[in-house]
């Protein structure tokens, strides 16, 4: 499977997915660190995928949505941004919101099936 295609399955098949270096227990960059230290607060589920285990993605996802930088979070389907945004986002309590609204709409897509 071409690399951009995995890329848009793990975007389309998860309601919130955060591309960063490190793990979200073992960040590897201070940014990753904080934008998956805000994720994580909301409570609600997410995936994460470690860029720097995956060469490909790691050069090919800034051409996904034309982002140069990681950390990138996706939340249902759209990027929303890195770091910096995501931050923003988690203080004027926008983030969580998003995140519930998407896990809903996930399960209720997969209850339906």
């Amino acid at each position: 499977m071409d690399v951009l295609d995995r890329i848009d399955q793990q975007v389309k098949n998860n309601p919130v997915v955060i591309y960063m270096k490190g793990t979200p227990q073992m960040p590897q960059c201070g940014f990753s660190s904080r934008a998956a230290e805000a994720l994580g607060s909301t409570g609600v589920p997410f995936a994460f995928v470690n860029v720097l285990q995956d060469p490909e993605i790691f050069e090919n996802l800034p051409r996904y949505a034309d982002w140069p930088t990681f950390p990138q979070i996706y939340i249902d389907g759209e990027l929303v941004g890195g770091c910096d945004i995501t931050l923003e986002m988690h203080q004027s309590g926008d983030l969580k919101t998003m995140m519930e609204q998407a896990a809903a709409k996930a399960d209720s897509g997969n209850s339906a099936a």
